[in-house]
């Protein structure tokens, strides 16, 4: 199957059954979503949106955050992981927000790759959702998708897996595949046990192409080893 072809069938696929989509981290606003964002590193979007009600309650923008401290700004994410390290980053990202961008969240990579704590998929991420950015951001489950399916070919990093959607997606649904990815690997290709048999993409699946290949040779295998018992045992009567 040529490479264009598997990019339509997949995309095709994604859009019919998930349709419109969006991120799952609850936010009101660019300064929010970045906050979010950051939080649900090595975390789950459900914990992120327990717990920024109450952290976007006492630091309602930029400034408020930046005049705090990250001992307090700690208090109210030690539920989420790496809280003591995410607190120094918040403190230092609003500090640079306000100092730097005029309390305003910039809308190009390169610039918000420059707030603390802001690494490439957060930064593709708020420019994708926020400013509708052709920019693919890959978190563990687009890079384990798209590895699974086909999408790419002996990508081994982040960035080489970005750079190999972003050739072959059409950039005007680029900010919604990103999140098709996403979703499609939160609730069918699993990590530990995809659901292969629910999912329409099988038929194009190299991953599940290699998982059938090794399921048939091991019950061939294993058929022959039985044959060969019986074999032996007829051999024995005889």
């Amino acid at each position: 199957m040529l490479i264009l072809e598997r990019y339509k069938l997949t995309l095709d696929y994604l859009s019919k059954t998930i349709g419109e989509a969006e991120t799952e981290l609850h936010y009101k606003n660019p300064y929010e979503l970045v906050v979010a964002v950051s939080l649900s590193a090595q975390c789950t979007d459900k914990r992120v949106n327990l717990t920024t009600p109450k952290l976007f309650e006492a630091f309602p923008n930029a400034e408020a955050m930046a005049n705090s401290n990250s001992d307090v700004i700690f208090s109210y994410i030690k539920s989420i992981s790496y809280p003591n390290n995410k607190a120094k980053n918040l403190l230092a990202m609003a500090k640079m927000l306000v100092n730097d961008f005029n309390s305003i969240v910039p809308s190009e990579v390169d610039e918000l790759i420059k707030l603390a704590g802001v690494g490439r998929k957060t930064a593709n991420v708020i420019a994708s959702v926020i400013f509708n950015k052709p920019t693919m951001a890959v978190d563990t489950h687009v890079f384990r998708v798209s590895n699974r399916i086909g999408l790419t070919t002996n990508s081994k990093t982040p960035l080489q897996t970005e750079k190999q959607l972003i050739k072959y997606i059409p950039k005007d649904i680029i900010p919604r595949a990103h999140h098709w990815l996403i979703l499609h690997g939160r609730y069918v290709c699993l990590a530990r046990n995809p659901k292969c048999e629910n999912c329409g993409l099988k038929v194009l699946c190299k991953y599940y192409a290699k998982q059938s290949n090794k399921k048939n040779v091991k019950q061939n295998t294993t058929i022959k080893q039985h044959g060969k018992k019986n074999s032996k045992k007829t051999s024995k009567k005889g």
